[in-house]
């Protein structure tokens, strides 16, 4: 979506010398896969006793892996701040304590590409948004997910002066989204549902690219925008600027976001890789939980050069890290998400979705 004729005829002003690193930070060309940047793992940082690991859901009785470090392709985006915890992983060894070699695969392009590139074993496993991989796991890719790895990231903007004060506001407004079917258009959607707003018919969605979310609202083109971390927490310290909502309200603040798939054919063929992969993964997200300031140093190269230690430390707090169910807790989630997305008919009503959250679950530490 290229909008550049949004700049018209603004001035550089702080805001946008923000805007623009931000732009050079997210606008690598990366091509799904084919032109995907591999990042090599960084040399162990120190400090950290992994003897007291695993802290999430114990797999000590499961045997550990032996022989050569196991290779792994683990695909994420490299730009998701909420992602620390997979830095955490290469710079504090836990990969490495579960006998893994992983490389990380940063990607770009659709979902459906993302889910069969896993599925077909480009890539081995990966982490996205709970709200954008439950449709396409409908269509049957072999992925299987195992674990959530925290909540939070998405968030509701607008200008403090707006007249935008909480989310039944945007009836009847203008609002800009960097995807129509993102996740954040998703959960938003659903909100707007339970409040007994159509979001299909009283909210007019506009599509920007994401970078230009708030130029859009500058130019009053529309009243609010929808943004994820770390551009929504950048944008924030505008004092312009304001939060009307965000996926850290009422219930869903005891509910994961982001997700971790396994190819199918991992899980079956060498079950004790896909759980020792999940452990790690669950490790550093604890990790993260406890220590955020360490967590945003190991994130640091993979960020906007606009973000500080600072603001890194202050979105690995904010992003709830400690959350990441698996079992019964996980695909409970998933049921309610999946129901969720039948009231904006992303779902269709026929949908069994307890069947359907037992069948894209693992429990990997039960295999």
């Amino acid at each position: 979506m290229d909008k550049d004729n949004k700049h018209g005829g603004s001035g550089l002003d702080r805001r946008h010398l923000l805007q623009a690193g931000l732009a050079a930070a997210f606008a690598a060309p990366l091509g799904a896969f084919g032109a995907a940047q591999a990042f090599a793992p960084q040399a162990i940082a120190p400090g950290v006793d992994l003897s007291a690991f695993p802290l999430c859901r114990t797999a000590s009785d499961a045997p550990a892996l032996t022989g050569a470090p196991r290779k792994l392709k683990l695909s994420w985006n490299a730009g998701a701040v909420c992602l620390a915890p997979v830095a955490v992983a290469i710079d504090y060894g836990f990969f490495q304590k579960q006998n893994l070699d992983v490389e990380l695969v940063n990607y770009s392009g659709s979902t459906d590409q993302l889910l069969e590139a896993i599925a077909t074993g480009k890539s081995d496993a990966g982490l996205g948004m709970a709200l954008r991989w439950l449709k396409p796991l409908e269509q049957g890719f072999d992925v299987k997910i195992v674990a959530g790895t925290h909540g939070g990231c998405m968030r509701v903007l607008t200008r403090t002066n707006s007249g935008v004060d909480k989310l039944a506001d945007l009836k009847g407004k203008i609002v800009a989204v960097g995807d129509l079917a993102g996740p954040d258009k998703n959960f938003f959607s659903i909100q707007l549902a339970k409040l007994g707003i159509d979001p299909n018919k009283d909210v007019d969605w506009r599509p920007y690219p994401g970078n230009l979310l708030n130029l859009a609202v500058e130019k009053g083109e529309v009243q609010a925008f929808l943004a994820s971390d770390p551009l929504a927490h950048l944008w924030l310290k505008d004092t312009q600027y304001k939060e009307v909502a965000s996926n850290l309200d009422g219930e869903y603040r005891d509910k994961s976001c982001c997700i971790v798939g396994i190819r199918g054919s991992l899980i079956r063929q060498e079950p004790q890789v896909a759980r020792a992969l999940t452990q790690a993964l669950l490790d550093a997200a604890m990790f993260t939980s406890q220590n955020p300031d360490k967590a945003a140093k190991s994130f640091q190269p993979y960020a906007p050069k606009t973000a500080t230690l600072a603001d890194l430390e202050a979105m690995a707090r904010y992003h709830t890290h400690h959350h990441h169910p698996v079992g019964d807790v996980l695909k409970r989630e998933l049921k309610a998400y999946a129901d969720d997305l039948k009231t904006v008919s992303v779902f269709k009503p026929s949908t069994d979705t307890a069947k359907f959250a037992e069948k894209i679950y693992v429990d990997v530490f039960g295999v």
